[in-house]
């Protein structure tokens, strides 16, 4: 399915939230998301369903000044 992850067009085959940060190697960092502009909560991100077109951010928290 194509769907925009930060902002870039992708074709992905995952089905769920989970599935996409495993599917893009971020199921071992610590990272904020969101889902067509709402915030998804780690815990929830399992049952949270992608579809065609949906919009996904993923942030990296970075430490500094």
């Amino acid at each position: 399915m194509r769907i925009h992850v930060n902002g870039k067009q992708r074709d992905v085959a995952a089905a769920t939230l989970a599935d996409l940060l495993r599917e893009l190697d971020y199921c071992d960092r610590v990272v904020a998301t969101a889902l067509n502009q709402h915030f998804v909560r780690r815990q929830d991100r399992g049952s949270v369903n992608l579809k065609e077109g949906d919009a996904v951010e993923i942030v990296v928290p970075r430490q500094g000044g």
